[in-house]
């Protein structure tokens, strides 16, 4: 349910606006579809570290431990950053989905959100966990009926009483809005959407029974891409012109969803459709703040060298972190610049900077199972000894993450240099790279990495009248650019989850349930 709850939110229910209105039908659903093979390889790669490893800070302690601590430490920090930065443009979407109802102060709202989201965060894991299963469950319904009533108003039960087929395509500009910029733009407000997903591994140190879930959960990811966005995402295309007014601008962006339950014929529907779009807000903020909160917590207890002030490691009797979930929290008030530059025009350079950190976080995760793989085979390792194995993605899985993902964050940016520079949509597009070389020079700095001690170098010489002494040995420092893990002695076994009596039981209920008289019901319960 946890990878449901990011699967489905504020990138599917509002990202989508932006998309269609910024490439088009044609692109929207292409751009879409790759980020989604993309994403579901990269789950994949996840499902195999996690199962194997369930710990706290899930691909970001895997960078660290397969790849390299430096780029562990950025790509840790990065992704805090994203996560902390998603609660403010969940925030600032709350602004938006109000708009639809009232203009009047809509930051008041965010303030509510903000209090209520760091409230139950600071109560027991279980409270968090309640709130995503219901909200999810929500988010889930809303979009089965929106499939539905999509249909429907499609072949003729809209407004108009008119069939509409893909008349809209065909709009002017339409179906690739903005030619290959606009195509390339999709992009990044597709991997906003897609955010998320990835975030489930970091849940894998707190989930019950993980060598047995885990695996459940990424097999099942595939379906829901297909279901809940492909389809979603081309029933918005042929329902709603790209053009439509308000879909997408500076103050503000309606959702595609409200527009479709308005075109129906119903504003009651449209506003009750807009009311579990801002819950869907309510718990994608909710599940960032979750994440962001365990990321700092994860980054001040990696040992020998904590990543991140010791404060944060502090936990409540309850086991929350607090003090990072507080630091993760503060970022938020970043949403209350709406007041000067506009809801629309703030949460689009939001969104640009996490889709941006998503992407970087699949790429780190298709790193990190390049070196695992290799580490797994070079040390004689048996393939059968993986708790779970994604086989059909062995060897090229790894290698097509990491390349893919290299060219979506090279040409995405593409409109904000051609036809006409625009320095702050440059900024949201690739501010992210140079931090994370910073960071990982930084790291390696204040590390000691970047020297290594050279071997003894004997400079004697023979003895003649010249120099009748020997030269001492000496001990130099020479540089290095890197710390990558020797994949040939990284600990393969620290960490490895041993099931328990716990686990076994769980196990066993399950089979019982599915062996029982109603295990036909079970079943269905467990695939949907």
């Amino acid at each position: 349910m946890i990878a449901i709850a990011g699967t489905i939110g504020t990138g599917l229910f509002l990202g989508t606006g932006r998309s269609l209105a910024q490439g088009g039908p044609a692109s929207m659903v292409i751009c879409y579809g790759i980020v989604g093979a993309v994403v579901y390889v990269t789950l994949l790669l996840l499902g195999e570290m996690a199962t194997q490893y369930p710990v706290a800070g899930s691909f970001n302690a895997y960078a660290t431990r397969f790849f390299s601590p430096a780029y562990g430490f950025a790509l840790s920090w990065n992704y805090w950053f994203n996560d902390a930065v998603s609660v403010a443009s969940d925030l600032t979407a709350a602004q938006l989905v109000l708009q639809f109802w009232t203009t009047w102060n809509p930051w008041m709202i965010s303030l509510v959100f903000w209090v209520f989201l760091v409230g139950v965060n600071a109560a027991h894991v279980k409270v968090y966990g309640e709130l995503e299963y219901w909200l999810s469950s929500l988010k889930i319904t809303a979009v089965v009926v929106f499939i539905i009533v999509g249909i429907f108003v499609n072949v003729g039960f809209n407004r108009d009483h008119e069939f509409i087929g893909t008349k809209y395509w065909n709009t002017a500009g339409g179906p690739f809005v903005g030619g290959f910029a606009g195509f390339a733009r999709v992009f990044v407000t597709a991997s906003f959407a897609y955010g998320g997903t990835e975030s489930l591994g970091i849940t894998a140190g707190e989930t019950k029974n993980p060598s047995r879930n885990m695996p459940r959960v990424v097999k099942f990811v595939f379906w829901r891409i297909l279901l809940f966005y492909i389809l979603s995402i081309a029933l918005i295309g042929l329902n709603i012109p790209w053009n439509y007014p308000g879909l997408s601008n500076t103050t503000t962006t309606t959702s595609p969803f409200t527009i479709v339950f308005r075109e129906a014929g119903s504003n009651v529907a449209a506003s009750f459709m807009n009311t579990v779009i801002l819950t869907s807000v309510l718990s994608a903020g909710n599940h960032a703040l979750f994440a962001g909160s365990r990321v700092l917590y994860g980054l001040s207890v990696i040992s020998p060298a904590a990543q991140a002030p010791r404060i944060f490691s502090w936990t409540t009797e309850a086991g929350v972190p607090l003090p990072a979930l507080l630091a993760t929290s503060s970022v938020s008030v970043l949403c209350f610049g709406t007041s000067f530059i506009g809801s629309g025009q703030l949460w689009g350079w939001l969104q640009n900077i996490v889709g941006v950190s998503n992407q970087i976080a699949w790429l780190s995760i298709g790193l990190a199972s390049w070196r695992f793989r290799q580490a797994w085979i070079q040390q004689g390792r048996s393939l059968e000894e993986l708790k779970f194995r994604a086989s059909w993605t062995w060897p090229w899985g790894p290698p097509f993450v990491v390349v893919t993902v290299t060219a979506l964050i090279l040409i995405q940016g593409w409109s904000s240099v051609i036809p006409h520079f625009s320095a702050v949509d440059f900024v949201s597009f690739y501010v992210e790279l140079p931090v994370m070389v910073a960071m990982y020079v930084g790291w390696l700095l204040a590390s000691g990495s970047l020297f290594r001690p050279q071997e003894e170098v004997s400079l004697s010489l023979p003895p003649t009248a010249s120099t009748p002494l020997l030269y001492p040995s000496k001990l130099r420092q020479r540089w290095r650019y890197h710390d990558l893990v020797d994949t040939q002695t990284v600990d393969l076994r620290r960490d490895e989850h041993k099931e328990e009596d716990e686990d076994r039981a769980d196990d066993e209920e399950r089979e019982h349930r599915l062996k029982g008289q109603v295990g036909l019901l079970w079943r269905l319960y467990y695939m949907v």
